[in-house]
């Protein structure tokens, strides 16, 4: 099994049980290898592994949302594209942000160099979007940190109540309220 094989099987592990839940020996079950071969691969451990799931989710970011918010397109389209990308990672409002999950408890020192500046990329990635629009810079980092919170929100939400319909909610306006545009079609596909 090579590196990044093991380093995709780690990221629902993480998700689910945190950094502090997160096992050599849970590990060792979910991967089907030895504490040695995981050692192998990962010398420092558990906490080098949770940055390896960190920097391959950076990787992730990179090209299915912050190419696709700076890329080609208008600026409605290019926040089509990163919400639908959002679903995708998060399988739907159904899997939790990583990000949140080690934002939290003891482990927010060890992974806050990589934390911090994820969601300050994505924030000043939207920025630039809404700018595009014609939103003064100030307005549009304002609306830029809110989308974070609505995503974020409504994954804790969805998490906490087992219902993944408030983060589908949520993906479905923000593209449309993040740029002032009424969107009758996507309400009435919810009612």
């Amino acid at each position: 099994m090579t590196k990044h094989e093991i380093v995709n099987q780690l990221l629902p592990i993480f998700r689910r049980y945190g950094y502090e839940g997160t096992t050599l020996s849970r590990i060792s079950e979910a991967t089907g290898l030895g504490k040695a071969s995981l050692y192998h691969h990962f010398p420092k451990g558990k906490e080098e592994m949770a940055k390896a799931v960190l920097e391959h989710l950076k990787e992730w970011r990179q090209i299915h949302v912050i190419n696709h918010l700076l890329g080609e397109g208008s600026p409605l389209e290019r926040l089509l594209a990163m919400t639908e990308s959002m679903r995708l990672v998060y399988d739907q409002g159904k899997q939790s942000c990583l990000l949140t999950i080690l934002s939290m408890g003891d482990s927010k020192e060890s992974f806050s160099a990589q934390i911090q500046p994820a969601f300050e990329s994505l924030i000043e990635t939207i920025t630039v979007v809404l700018v595009d629009a014609g939103f003064s810079k100030q307005d549009a980092n304002e609306r830029a940190e809110d989308a974070i919170l609505q995503i974020q929100g409504s994954l804790v939400l969805s998490r906490a109540l087992d219902n993944n319909s408030s983060f589908q909610r949520v993906m479905s306006r923000l593209p449309y309220s993040l740029l002032n545009i009424n969107n009758q079609t996507s309400q009435t596909k919810e009612q």
